[in-house]
């Protein structure tokens, strides 16, 4: 029987940002734009995402 590993509540699956609607952009040249900030926050979040699945990886062995 195969079970997939059960999450710590002391380390929880990191959550995306929330993105911006499309017209939060003011258009006048910000820097950074508040899309600039979003994708900067994205990219935490991917790297984030995969520090936490290799942390709750099932062993090869116990599957």
């Amino acid at each position: 029987m195969t079970t997939a590993p059960i999450p710590d509540s002391a380390d929880p699956m990191p959550q995306p940002p929330e993105q911006p609607d499309l017209d939060a952009c003011c258009g006048n040249g910000c820097d950074p734009c508040i899309f600039d900030s979003y994708d900067l926050a994205m990219d935490e979040y991917r790297q984030a995402l995969r520090a936490w699945k290799a942390r709750n990886e099932t062993p090869a062995g116990q599957r």
